[in-house]
């Protein structure tokens, strides 16, 4: 999928929101497809005793795995579930609306800023945002919002997929380099890999100058996280990409993140929001909250990596992985 990045701003054109970046590498940039309509349900299993839930995917790696992840903790706790991919949040939200679709795996900065457009306006997310590197105060802002559509954000968990900025395993070691301040306190000039719009977005960079004191050099507009733009740091003729938090390819081009030590990006933890009369009932809840409460960020990038490095199918990278952690009783 190619995503619309979110760290280059918000803006709202037929409801086409981008707010902050997020997800695994590539066309996983962004938690919301471009374009794309609904792709047939896969199901997870016979009827459940409890009713039939519908899990909403967004169709990139991430979004298919934690669907994945949605629709087996449920079927385990008595409900009949299937997985429909509607590849783009300005559709799948007002099904999520209608009742739809019942559930999806959303991020809560990024959720939040699209209810804020669409229910305040285009130029709310820039003029009045709502969301920030607090995940509580942004996930109470989301709930707020997502409450008279009929929506309920439900707890997030400490797996976050947000905006990240990597450099080569060399360049770090070199400079002795593992959070972003330490390269603001280098005085380094650095040149960064990412869309071209990186040098007037706030999360970008006119956030790592303002933010850290990191002196850009200039922007090569390869792409958010894109492979083109891995390879231009790996070969040092950039210094910083901009990818994310759950990019599960790094490591193949020997870059590695430094940390947000200042929390300029904001918080885009992973978590389930729900149709509230649907699938409001205290045990989808619990259900899902224990599959939030166990995912990591690094749980995130292992279960991308598997997907997109290993072929594996993204409903037997869920079992395995909900096999490991004990949250499957059958």
């Amino acid at each position: 999928m190619t995503k619309t990045t979110r760290v280059l701003g918000a803006s709202l054109g037929a409801l086409a929101l981008t707010v902050s970046l997020a997800a695994c590498g590539g066309d996983s940039l962004e938690k919301s497809k471009d374009g794309g309509s609904a792709a047939p349900e896969s199901s997870s299993g016979a009827a459940g005793a409890k009713g039939s839930l519908v899990i909403g995917a967004a169709g990139f790696t991430e979004s298919n795995v934690l669907a994945e992840l949605y629709a087996q903790v449920l079927k385990d706790a008595g409900y009949s579930t299937s997985v429909k991919t509607v590849n783009n949040r300005e559709l799948y939200e007002p099904s999520l609306e209608k009742g739809e679709i019942d559930v999806v795996p959303e991020y809560a900065a990024t959720l939040a800023e699209f209810l804020n457009a669409k229910v305040n306006g285009s130029k709310a997310p820039e003029e009045k945002p709502v969301a920030s590197s607090d995940v509580a105060a942004t996930v109470a802002a989301l709930d707020k919002l997502a409450g008279p559509l009929g929506l309920k954000a439900l707890p997030a968990g400490a797996a976050v997929d947000q905006n990240a900025f990597a450099v080569s395993r060399e360049f770090a070691e070199k400079n002795n380099l593992k959070t972003l301040s330490d390269l603001g306190k280098s005085g380094l000039k650095v040149k960064i890999a990412a869309g071209d719009e990186c040098s007037v977005r706030p999360f970008c960079a006119p956030g790592l100058t303002k933010t850290y004191g990191i002196q850009v050099s200039g922007i090569d507009p390869k792409g958010v996280g894109t492979p083109q733009a891995k390879q231009a740091v790996k070969d040092g003729a950039d210094q910083l990409v901009l990818t994310t938090t759950t990019d599960a390819t790094l490591d193949s081009y020997g870059l590695v993140l430094l940390e947000d030590d200042k929390k300029l990006q904001n918080a885009d933890n992973v978590l389930p929001v729900v149709n509230a009369k649907d699938a409001g009932a205290p045990e989808v809840a619990a259900a899902l909250d224990k599959l939030t409460k166990a995912l990591t960020t690094a749980d995130l990038v292992d279960l991308n990596r598997k997907v997109d490095a290993e072929r594996a199918k993204p409903a037997d990278v869920a079992k395995a992985y909900l096999e490991s952690k004990g949250l499957l009783k059958k």
